[in-house]
């Protein structure tokens, strides 16, 4: 569950023909998300979680220029309406079954992110969220306009995972990402209902069950 929660988080970040490393790429997503009011898109696929490999079915919704980002899901059952909201102090996450909501704070909530300690609230921020990290271009597809870039990051301190992503130059937005660990892909993810604009407010992002019993870690 948390290397499936980081994956997102590099979900979130993620014209020209001249783009040919890495980094030209990630300043290219970093400027298009600065330039968003809000953006909001759909996560699906499959993803080994604990009970083995299982339907992923979320919806993510950020605010950049305010460091707000809302993660709710669809699937799998046992996660089915649980909901993540990340701020540039805490993470708050809400369980349906039990109506509770544990209050972590984020610097916490990064270092057990699984994935190298990836922040939260840096959604809409690339390069930032991967300074600690070495990013390479690891494939290209498709015509000049119609480009889809193959990035691959992995922490500068060493380990296994590896995140992929799948940036469009049409938008310079993610349409794809893997996450690999241990050499085997243990989350496959398609990007869709990609919208920017769309009047999103920091209080419904932020917006929880009132009656929930609130926990702090």
């Amino acid at each position: 569950m948390k290397n499936f929660l980081t994956l997102t988080v590099i979900a979130a970040l993620a014209s020209g023909a001249s783009a040919q490393s890495a980094q030209d790429i990630i300043n290219k997503v970093d400027a298009t998300q600065k330039a968003a009011k809000d953006v909001s898109f759909r996560l699906s696929g499959t993803a080994s979680l604990d009970a083995g490999a299982q339907k992923i079915d979320l919806t993510v919704k950020s605010i950049p220029a305010q460091g707000v980002a809302r993660l709710q899901f669809a699937a799998p059952d046992a996660l089915a309406d649980n909901i993540v909201v990340a701020d540039k102090n805490e993470v708050r996450q809400y369980l349906f079954l039990t109506n509770q909501v544990t209050v972590t704070p984020i610097k916490k909530a990064a270092e057990n992110a699984g994935f190298g300690g990836l922040d939260f609230t840096q959604f809409s921020n690339p390069a930032a969220l991967l300074k600690d990290y070495t990013v390479r271009l690891v494939g290209t597809t498709g015509a000049a306009g119609k480009r889809v870039f193959q990035l691959e990051a992995s922490p500068k301190t060493g380990g296994t995972d590896r995140a992929r992503v799948w940036i469009s130059e049409a938008g310079w937005r993610p349409t794809r990402m893997q996450l690999l660990s241990g050499g085997k892909a243990v989350a496959d993810l398609s990007v869709s209902n990609y919208r920017v604009n769309a009047g999103l407010t920091a209080a419904s992002l932020r917006a929880l069950p009132k009656d929930a019993e609130v926990i702090r870690q």
